[in-house]
């Protein structure tokens, strides 16, 4: 098996978005996550070619699938096959899949690239942090590698010591960066996602240019 998992958090009292996700034939409470920040920032278009990275258990490809319509494209990445599978599913660790074999998958460049990734949680929050910091990472290069100008990223990522640097490291390559909160979110948790809107491709620093 792969380096991290998804996390599997379990809690005891379902509240009313489980209730709400199970009404309405989803897998997960997450969905309504992402319901939130599409119904506040419209990323997801009609036609777009979606990359869902940590997609089990389903409920954010399921949603984007519904969003994009017969015209465009789910592809999902995860270690562990979805129950709810949508579209094409690469059973694979993130750190493995190459950005090549996900073009492919998708038929072309990526127009948002959305990660729910999240490692298996061990109770110390300092080392939680930095394996799901480095998931952020992941996401954050696979973006770079497949998005089109002017696509988008959604990313988890849990608060602490690293987030302000990780959020800085991605201003430079979009043109408006927002730090979102959504409802479903549960109270205790540490997580936020970092929306990332309208990708603007920049030249690594390590590269020189073509005038050097």
């Amino acid at each position: 098996m792969g380096r991290r998992r998804r996390g599997k958090n379990t809690y005891a009292k379902p509240d009313r978005f489980t209730r709400a996700a199970k009404d309405a034939g989803y897998v997960a409470r997450s969905v309504f996550k992402l319901t939130e920040i599409q119904r506040r920032f419209r990323v997801l278009r009609s036609g777009d070619r979606i990359l869902d990275l940590g997609c089990s258990p389903g409920s954010w490809s399921r949603y984007a699938e519904e969003e994009v319509g017969a015209r465009g494209r789910v592809v999902g990445v995860d270690l562990d096959p979805p129950k709810d599978p949508v579209g094409e599913v690469l059973v694979a660790d993130v750190f493995d899949v190459s950005a090549q074999v996900l073009r492919e998958a998708l038929g072309g460049d990526a127009d948002v690239v959305m990660s729910d990734m999240a490692p298996r949680t061990t109770g110390f929050a300092l080392r939680d942090h930095v394996c799901q910091i480095e998931l952020a990472v992941r996401a954050f290069e696979l973006a770079r590698e497949l998005l089109r100008p002017g696509g988008h990223l959604i990313t988890k990522v849990f608060d602490g010591e690293d987030a302000h640097g990780f959020v800085q490291s991605v201003r430079p390559h979009f043109a408006k960066v927002r730090r979102v909160r959504p409802e479903a979110v549960r109270r205790e948790s540490r997580e936020f996602f970092l929306l990332c809107m309208n990708y603007q491709p920049v030249p690594d620093e390590d590269q020189p240019s073509e005038s050097d």
